[in-house]
């Protein structure tokens, strides 16, 4: 009777575990960034090139975009740029980073930063984000521009030293309960850089973790279920004398503790790097994050297809791709929907790529 019993408890056991359904591997993604609808203009659809995803610069979503993305059914990410200040400092100028002579930091290159403990811009970009995601429901926020001013889309970066302003000397002495001696900020500078300077590092990380934190949870507080994502530099830790931690302000670790997708921004033509670079990096990457058993935070590089500086050609676009998508990548973008439609062999590379469950 005993052994009767228990050959049907087995039985029972072993018929629930062969007919639960697997757990269905995720999604993985593939898209485009940047003005995607140039794409749409062009001719194209999304679902037809292989994609299940768009990337759109906020400045670009529109209604009829989202709409047709979503009658597509691809999923809506949104880049929102975090710490460009361009625009704002027009009417703002209090807000301009400052060097360690105390002067107000120049433009680097295209790209012009911000201080990042204004709090009046911090207020309005926060308005920004609340007010896409009371528009539109998205499936995700991917944070641009989450650095201290400098420029690292050259080969050749520019690596300023910023802020020394009264409110980021003030604030960082508040933070290690210090006085900082000197009446003037190139007195302060000299002294946090040659006293302090691990101290002030590590401050300026925590910058720019706030801004992630705080983002993350107007995010969250609109839409639970949207990704927050951050585009980021992506250099090696003691590549540029450490510029990544020193002077961009950036803790990749840090990051992932805080987003639920990274997104290191490979563009191998702008770097001068070889296409390996790309599947080296994303390797180095899931290493140094210590992923859980769920694979997060997310793995999502952006590759480059744009043609500056010279030419990517499409068998090159195709490597990048087929690089930037090995493990532990779960998803992948491109850089940009406009090289595309300039070029067709690139966007049958992408269409090729794409047909398949993971680019390889």
């Amino acid at each position: 009777m005993r052994t009767a019993l228990l050959f049907v408890l087995i039985l029972s056991v072993f018929s629930c575990q062969t007919s639960s359904p697997k757990k269905s591997e995720q999604e993985y993604i593939k898209g485009v960034y940047g003005n995607p609808s140039t794409l749409l203009k062009a001719g194209y659809s999304f679902d037809s090139l292989g994609m299940n995803a768009v990337f759109v610069r906020s400045v670009s979503l529109n209604r009829e975009f989202y709409e047709t993305s979503k009658k597509q059914g691809v999923k809506v990410f949104v880049e929102f740029p975090t710490l460009n200040g361009k625009e704002y400092l027009k009417d703002h100028p209090d807000a301009w980073p400052m060097n360690e002579k105390g002067e107000n930091a120049p433009p680097a290159d295209w790209f012009m930063g911000i201080c990042p403990t204004h709090p009046g811009f911090k207020e309005y970009r926060a308005e920004q984000l609340s007010q896409i995601l009371k528009e539109y429901e998205v499936d995700g926020i991917f944070l641009d521009y989450v650095h201290w001013h400098a420029q690292f889309e050259t080969p050749e970066p520019i690596l300023p030293e910023t802020c020394f302003c009264e409110r980021c000397t003030s604030a960082f002495a508040v933070a290690i309960d210090t006085v900082i001696p000197g009446e003037s900020i190139p007195l302060r500078a000299e002294w946090i850089l040659r006293n302090v300077d691990s101290q002030w590092r590590t401050w300026r990380v925590g910058v720019l973790n706030a801004w992630v934190e705080d983002m993350g949870k107007i995010l969250k507080f609109h839409q639970p279920d949207a990704k927050l994502g951050v585009f980021h530099c992506a250099w090696y830790p003691a590549d540029y004398d450490s510029a990544l931690y020193r002077t961009m302000g950036l803790d990749p670790q840090g990051l992932g503790q805080r987003a639920d997708v990274l997104s290191p921004m490979l563009f191998h033509h702008m770097k001068g790097r070889p296409t390996s670079w790309v599947g080296e990096y994303v390797s180095w990457l899931g290493q140094i994050l210590d992923l859980d058993k769920n694979g997060k935070p997310l793995i999502w590089p952006i590759v480059q297809s744009h043609n500056n500086p010279g030419i990517v050609s499409p068998e090159e676009f195709r490597q990048v791709m087929i690089e930037g998508s090995k493990a532990p990548s779960s998803g992948i973008m491109m850089f940009s929907d406009q090289s595309l439609v300039e070029d067709p062999k690139k966007i049958q590379v992408m269409k090729e790529l794409y047909s398949k469950d993971r680019p390889k």
